[in-house]
């Protein structure tokens, strides 16, 4: 009868620890299994343009964007506030319609996207990149001009 102890197992190697941390890191998913990105630019671009009105949290949008579109988007909107309170100015609602949309895919599972919206004041251009993970999609940038 063969006796195994437990010190003949196989020992890990240095970086065993990054192939772990890997295989529970965020998994790059591919187009062909991701929903349509068209609604989540139109939604997102809209939302963004609320929270920078004052009028919807960061929070809610939080699930569709990555680290730096996420902290971007808080600095952005803590400015807008700051604006808003210095001039004594209420947030309201915009009324935003949007102009055009263009659409690219650089790579598997990355679509960047320009959206030109027509507020009450003036016109503005959204621009963002979406990365595939986990399933679903994500703004992992995000600018507004």
């Amino acid at each position: 009868m063969a006796h195994h102890a437990i010190h003949d197992a196989p020992v890990p190697r240095s970086g065993s620890s990054l192939d772990v941390a890997e295989y529970f890191a965020p998994q790059h998913t591919s187009a062909k299994d991701l929903p349509d990105v068209e609604p989540l630019v139109k939604n997102l671009t809209i939302g963004v343009l609320e929270v920078l009105a004052g009028v919807r949290e960061v929070d809610q949008l939080a699930r569709w964007l990555g680290e730096d579109a996420y902290r971007a988007l808080v600095t952005r909107a803590n400015l807008s506030a700051r604006a808003r309170s210095a001039r004594g100015v209420t947030a309201v609602r915009p009324a935003h319609s949007i102009l055009s949309q263009r659409l690219c895919e650089p790579a598997d599972g990355v679509v960047e996207a320009v959206v030109v919206v027509a507020g009450p004041v003036r016109t503005r251009a959204v621009a963002m990149r979406f990365e595939g993970w986990d399933g679903r999609w994500r703004a992992s940038s995000l600018a507004l001009l």
